[in-house]
C-alpha cells in the first residue's frame, strides 16, 4: 500500500496522476495564461539552471517557490508569463566533455578545432531536459518548457553582445593584470564568488626556509604554506612596526632573523639584536633558486614592507611572489619593483623555466620542492596544517591564484549605484539586504568577465594587431558593417575568423580569444531571454524590474549579483523588486545530498510515495523559505499528509458522506442560520484569507503554512467534530440545512486559498465540491479562478477569540482529567471558567453547550475574579534585557519582581508598562501563573480554569453508559453497519452498569441509532466486553430484523 493512502484507501499519488492528465488533456496551464493575457504583467525571472545533471531537492525547493509565487498572483489577476530557461555554457558543460573525452580542453582544441570541440559540447547541452521536464512537471509546477530560453541561441548571445557594449562605452570595461583563482583542472580562472563555494579543511605542508642575507652570514626566516611559489619568490616582506630579533641557532650554527611575538614557536635561542621591521628594508637576499636570478637588476630579491604582515603566525616575515597572491602582487608594485616571473601554466604545471621540476602539477611538486631546499640546507622546519582551502567547484580539485590578463567589469566604481540598487530590493529572510548581499556589495571588487574557454559567448573585443587600438562591437548589424559579413551564429568558430581593418588605420582588428563569463550572460536574462533591444522593447519596459525572483542563498553572491550589477550599471536600477532566499538542503544525516553516500531519496521516488503536495509542503513549511540549512527527512514529507492532507480531504468525505444520505445539494438554496460555530467558521476563513494575502504581498512563505494548518485543525478537529450531530439528525431541518450549506462554502473557498500551495488537491476537492452543483462552479479549474477575498462584513474577531479562549479551556480541562486519572466519559459536577475580561466571559457563554460536551460536565460557570483563583508573577527577559540594561539589571530585577496582580494584569492588557525611565514589552518581561493556595486551578497565558473532580455515584453511572455508547459504536464499526443504518440492541450487563444502561437506555439509544434497546439474550454472534470490571455482552442487526 502506498504510503499517500488513507484507511479509505484513497491514494493521494494516483489522484495527483489523474490531476495531471486532466491540466495536460484540457491544456488549463495555456488556459490559465489565455484569459490573463489582457492583465496587468507580473514578470517573474526563472534562473537558468544547467540541464548537465538531475534536478536535485535544492531544485525542487526554488522550483516549489517559483510555482507557487507565480500562482497565487495569477489567481489575483496579474498575467504571469513562466518561461524555463538553460544555461549551456561554462565550465559545467566543458567539464562533461574534458571527462567524456579523457584530455583537457586545451588539447581537445589542439586535436579537434574550435568548432570541433564546441560541437562536443552542444551535443550534451540538454542531456537532461527530459527529465528535468518530467520532474518539475510532476512537482506540479506550472512553467513553459517549450517556449523556453537557451544562452546558446545566436539570439540571446547577441542580446549578451548589446550588454556588454553598454558596459564598455560607459567606460566600465577594462583589461588588467590580476591574481585570479585559477581552476587547474579545467584550465581557467574562476569568479571569486564562485571560490566561495567549495571550501574543505584539508592538510598541507608548512615549510619555514632561510633566505641568505647578501654579503652576510645571516638570513631571514619565512614561512609558507604553498612550497611550490617559492621557485618564483621576488622578494621578503616585513612590517614596519613589528619587532624582530636575530638569534643565534646552534643546533644549525646560523643566526637567524624572526619576528619577536613569534620566537617561542621555534625555540629558546639567544637573541643577538633587536631591530624594527623598517630596518630591514631594502636588505639583499640571495635566491633560493638560480631559474630567476636575472630578476636582481629588475629590483628582485630584496626585503620590503607593508601593514598586511602581521603576527598571528607563521614567523613574522612573509615571502613575496607576485604571480601567485595579491597582496604579493600589490606590494611589488607598490614599491616600484618590476621583478616579475610566472613559471606556472593555467595547467598548473610548471613549464621549461624551472628546470629541476618542469611539467609537473604544482601540487604535487610540493614534495619535491622540500626535499630540493632540504638538499640545499635552505629547508629550516617542515611541518603539516589542516585549514580551511578553496576547491572547484566543478572539478572538485584544489585550486590556486595566478597573475593572470583578464578583462575586467570595474564594478568598484559603482558600488553607490549597487548600493542604492540594493535598497530599493525587498529580501525574504530580511536580514540579507544589509547582511551577506549587502556586505558583498560595499566589499566589492571588480568583477573578471573573461574566461580562458571555447565554449561560451566570445567576448566582442577586436584589437588592431599594430596599433593596439580596440572596437567593441554590440550586435550582428554592426559586425556586419565592420568585417561585411552577416553572421547566424556567435560561438568562436563563426567569429574568431572575422577580420576586419578601417580606413585610415594600418594593420588588422583580430577579436580577442576570451569568452564571457557564463555568470555574465545569466545576469543578462533579463534582456537576453527577450532578444532586447532587437526586439519585444515594449514588453521589457514595462516590465522590468521584475516583480519576483528565487534562488537559494549561494546565488547572492552569484546570480542576484550579476542580475543587480549589469541592471544598476545600465539603468541605474535594480533588476527585481522581490526575491526569496531558500536555504541549502541537507540529507538526515546532516552532511550534503550525495549520489555515493546514498544518504537521500530522489525526488521522484519521493513523489510516487508521498505526492508532490505533501512534499511541497513539507519544503515551504521550513526554515528553508528563510535562507536557513534544514536537514531533509522523509517522514517530515508523510507528516504533511497526516496533519494537513488527509484531514482536509477527510473534511471533504466526511461532508459528501451525509450529503449523499440526505440527498442535499446547494442548488436546493442556503441557509445561513444563527449557529454560532456556523458564524465562528465562516469568520475563520475570511481572517484566513486576508492572513494569506498580507503574507504573500510580503513574500513571507514561512508565515502562510501555519496560518493554513491551523485552519485546517480548526476546521476537521473542532468545526466537524462538535457539529456530527447535526448532519446525523433525520430530516432537513434549517439548522441542517445551515450546516451543510457552511460546510460545503468553507471547503469551496478552502480549495481556492490552498490552490497555489497543494495544487493538485485543491485541484481534486475543487471539481468534486462543483460536482454538488453545476451551476456552482465558477471555472473548470481552480487554477482558472481569483484568489478569493475576504468579507469583513463576515468577519466576527470578538467570536474568533471568544472560540480560541473555548479550546483553551477545553484543552486545560484534559490535562487536568489526565493529571487526576478520570477518563472524558465520565461526567463532571461542574467547570469555573476564570478571566479578568468580562465582555469575553460573555461571549463564550454562547459557547457553553460545546464546554459541557467536550469535558462531558454538568454545569459551567464564569469568573472574573482572577486574583481570587491565581497568582501573577514577572521576572526579566534576560536574554533580551540583559545587553540593554547592563548595570542597572540588578535593580529593575527586584522591580520587576514586586510587581503586583493588578500592575501585571494592566500590563497584560495594554502590552506595555514603564518602570522609572524604561519601557518594557510583553517579550521583555515573562509573566508567570501559579494556583492559589486552597483551589484547583489550572491555567495557561490565555485564560485559567477550576474543574470540580469530585466523583458522585450518578456521575459514575454517567461515564458507565458513555462507555457502553462506545463499545456498541465500535462494534458498528466492526461489523459493517453504515453510518445512518438504525439498528437493535439486546444486551445483558450485571451490577452498577446494569443499573446504569437501565437509567440511561434513552440516551445509548440515541447516541448508536438503535430503534431498541433491551436487556434479553443476545444472539449467537454476540460481542463480549467489559466497562470498568463490569461483563458487558450485546448482540446488534439492523432495525426491524
Amino acid at each position: 500500500m502506498s504510503e499517500a493512502k488513507d484507511n479509505t484507501q484513497f491514494s493521494f499519488v494516483e489522484m495527483e496522476h489523474s490531476i495531471l492528465e486532466f491540466w495536460e488533456n484540457e491544456n488549463i496551464f495555456q488556459k490559465s495564461l489565455q484569459q490573463s493575457k489582457e492583465f496587468d504583467p507580473y514578470v517573474f525571472y526563472d534562473g537558468p539552471p544547467f540541464a548537465t545533471g538531475l534536478p536535485h531537492h535544492g531544485h525542487l525547493t526554488a522550483s516549489t517557490i517559483k510555482d507557487i509565487i507565480p500562482r497565487y498572483w495569477t489567481m489575483q489577476g496579474k498575467h504571469v508569463s513562466r518561461r524555463f530557461g538553460w544555461d549551456c555554457h561554462g565550465v559545467p558543460i566543458e567539464w562533461e566533455i574534458d571527462k567524456k573525452l579523457k584530455m583537457s580542453a586545451q588539447e581537445a582544441v589542439a586535436k579537434l578545432g574550435v568548432k570541433g570541440y564546441n560541437d562536443e559540447c552542444r551535443s550534451i547541452v540538454q542531456r537532461y531536459v527530459a527529465e528535468w521536464r518530467s520532474t518539475i512537471t510532476r512537482l506540479g509546477r506550472w512553467v513553459d518548457f517549450d517556449d523556453d530560453y537557451k544562452t546558446m541561441d545566436p539570439w540571446y548571445m547577441e542580446s549578451v553582445w548589446w550588454v556588454f557594449k553598454q558596459l564598455w562605452d560607459k567606460g566600465l570595461v577594462y583589461k588588467g593584470f590580476k591574481v585570479m583563482p585559477i581552476s587547474t583542472a579545467l584550465g581557467t580562472p574562476l569568479a571569486n564568488f564562485e571560490v566561495s563555494q567549495n571550501y574543505r579543511d584539508v592538510q598541507d605542508p608548512a615549510v619555514t626556509v632561510l633566505f641568505k642575507i647578501k654579503d652576510q652570514e645571516r638570513y631571514l626566516a619565512a614561512w609558507t604554506t604553498t612550497p611550490w611559489t617559492l621557485p618564483s619568490n621576488l622578494a621578503v616582506c616585513v612590517g614596519d612596526e613589528i619587532d624582530y630579533v636575530l638569534v643565534r641557532d646552534e643546533s644549525t650554527a646560523k643566526n637567524i632573523y624572526f619576528a619577536e611575538e613569534l620566537l617561542t614557536h621555534y625555540g629558546d635561542f639567544e637573541i643577538l639584536e633587536r631591530v624594527k621591521g623598517s630596518d630591514l628594508v631594502g636588505l639583499q637576499y640571495e635566491p633560493l633558486f638560480d631559474y630567476f636570478a636575472d630578476q636582481q637588476t629588475e629590483g628582485g630579491f630584496v626585503v620590503v614592507s607593508d601593514d598586511y604582515v602581521t603576527t598571528d603566525g607563521g614567523t613574522g616575515l612573509v615571502h613575496q611572489a607576485p604571480a601567485f597572491g595579491e597582496d604579493d602582487y600589490r606590494v611589488l608594485n607598490e614599491n616600484d619593483i618590476d621583478a616579475f616571473v610566472c613559471p606556472v601554466g593555467l595547467d598548473g604545471r610548471f613549464d621549461e623555466s624551472v628546470t629541476d621540476f618542469s611539467g609537473m602539477h604544482v601540487k604535487e611538486a610540493d614534495k619535491s620542492i622540500i626535499e630540493f631546499l632540504k638538499q640545499r640546507g635552505s629547508l629550516y622546519r617542515q611541518e603539516v596544517i589542516q585549514h580551511s582551502y578553496p576547491f572547484c567547484p566543478r572539478s572538485d580539485t584544489p585550486l590556486i591564484y595566478v597573475a593572470i590578463p583578464a578583462w575586467y567589469v570595474r564594478t568598484s566604481s559603482i558600488v553607490d549605484k549597487l548600493v542604492s540598487a540594493n535598497d530599493q530590493i525587498h529580501w525574504v529572510p530580511e536580514h540579507i539586504k544589509e547582511g551577506r548581499f549587502g556586505n558583498w556589495l560595499k566589499g566589492e571588487v571588480d568583477w573578471g568577465v573573461s574566461r580562458n574557454r571555447v565554449w561560451g559567448t566570445p567576448i566582442p573585443i577586436w584589437i588592431n594587431d599594430e596599433t593596439g587600438k580596440t572596437i567593441c562591437i554590440g550586435s550582428k548589424e554592426e559586425l556586419k558593417e565592420y568585417s561585411g559579413v552577416e553572421v547566424s551564429d556567435f560561438h568562436r568558430e563563426h567569429v574568431d575568423p572575422l577580420t576586419f581593418d578601417v580606413e585610415g588605420e594600418p594593420g588588422t582588428y583580430r577579436r580577442i580569444e576570451e569568452v564571457l563569463d557564463c555568470w555574465f550572460e545569466s545576469g543578462s536574462m533579463p534582456y537576453a531571454q527577450l532578444h532586447y533591444p532587437f526586439a519585444n522593447q515594449d514588453v521589457f519596459k514595462s516590465g522590468f524590474p521584475a516583480e519576483f525572483i528565487a534562488e537559494g542563498l549561494d546565488q547572492t553572491r552569484g546570480w542576484f549579483y550579476t542580475l543587480t550589477v549589469l541592471a544598476a550599471a545600465i539603468f541605474d536600477k535594480p533588476a527585481f523588486n522581490n526575491v526569496i532566499v531558500n536555504g541549502l538542503v541537507l540529507a538526515e544525516d546532516g552532511k550534503k545530498m550525495s549520489k555515493s553516500l546514498q544518504n537521500y531519496t530522489p525526488p521522484d521516488n519521493l513523489m510516487e510515495q508521498y505526492g508532490a503536495d505533501a512534499l511541497r509542503l513539507y519544503l515551504i513549511n521550513s526554515g528553508l523559505v528563510k535562507a536557513e540549512e534544514q536537514r531533509f527527512v522523509d517522514s517530515g514529507v508523510h507528516e504533511m499528509t497526516r496533519r494537513a492532507l488527509l484531514p482536509w480531504f477527510n473534511a471533504f468525505s466526511f461532508l459528501k458522506t451525509y450529503a449523499e444520505i440526505d440527498e442535499w445539494s446547494p442548488k436546493d438554496g442556503f441557509s445561513s442560520g444563527d449557529n454560532v460555530l456556523d458564524q465562528w467558521m465562516v469568520s475563520r476563513l475570511q481572517t484566513l484569507k486576508e492572513g494569506v494575502s498580507k503574507e504573500m504581498s510580503e513574500y513571507r512563505l514561512y508565515n502562510v503554512v501555519p496560518k493554513l494548518f491551523d485552519f485546517i485543525e480548526d476546521l476537521t478537529n473542532w468545526y466537524i467534530r462538535l457539529n456530527r450531530s447535526r448532519f446525523w439528525g433525520e430530516g432537513m431541518d434549517e439548522d441542517k440545512v445551515s450546516a451543510f450549506n457552511t460546510l460545503y462554502s468553507v471547503l469551496y473557498e478552502l480549495s481556492k486559498v490552498m490552490a497555489p500551495f497543494a495544487p493538485f488537491l485543491s485541484e481534486h476537492l475543487y471539481r468534486e465540491l462543483s460536482a454538488f452543483s453545476e451551476d456552482k462552479a465558477d471555472k473548470e479549474s481552480v487554477h482558472l479562478c481569483r484568489f478569493p477575498e475576504f468579507d469583513l462584513d463576515q468577519k466576527a474577531s470578538g467570536l474568533e477569540v471568544a472560540v480560541d479562549r473555548m479550546q483553551q479551556v477545553v484543552l486545560l480541562g484534559r490535562q487536568k482529567r489526565e493529571s487526576v486519572k478520570i477518563g472524558l466519559r465520565t461526567p463532571l459536577s461542574a467547570i469555573t471558567i476564570i478571566h479578568r475580561d468580562e465582555s469575553l466571559l460573555e461571549d463564550m457563554k454562547s459557547l457553553e453547550g460545546y464546554v459541557r460536551d467536550e469535558l462531558n460536565v454538568r454545569e459551567v460557570r464564569y469568573s472574573s475574579d482572577e486574583g481570587g483563583y491565581i497568582d501573577l508573577a514577572a521576572k526579566p527577559n534576560f536574554s533580551l534585557l540583559g545587553k540593554r540594561l547592563g548595570k542597572n539589571m540588578r535593580d529593575y530585577q527586584k522591580k520587576i519582581g514586586a510587581m503586583t496582580f493588578d500592575e501585571i494584569s494592566s500590563f497584560q492588557q495594554s502590552g506595555e508598562i514603564r518602570i522609572e525611565e524604561e519601557v518594557f514589552s510583553l517579550e521583555e518581561i515573562e509573566i508567570f501563573q501559579k494556583p492559589k493556595e486552597g483551589t484547583a486551578t489550572i491555567s495557561n497565558s490565555f485564560i485559567a480554569i477550576e474543574l470540580d473532580c469530585e466523583l458522585t455515584p450518578e456521575l459514575i453511572r454517567g461515564g458507565y453508559a458513555r462507555e457502553v455508547v462506545n463499545r456498541i459504536q465500535r462494534a458498528r464499526k466492526e461489523q459493517g453497519f453504515k453510518v445512518s443504518d438504525r439498528v437493535d440492541v439486546i444486551y445483558e450487563a450485571q451490577g452498577e452498569l446494569g443499573d446504569a444502561m437501565i437509567e440511561m437506555a434513552d440516551y445509548i439509544a440515541g447516541e448508536v441509532l438503535a430503534l431498541d434497546f433491551k436487556a434479553g439474550q443476545p444472539s449467537e454472534d454476540f460481542v463480549k466486553s467489559s466497562v470498568d470490571g463490569n461483563e458487558l455482552i450485546f448482540s446488534l442487526s439492523l432495525a426491524g430484523r
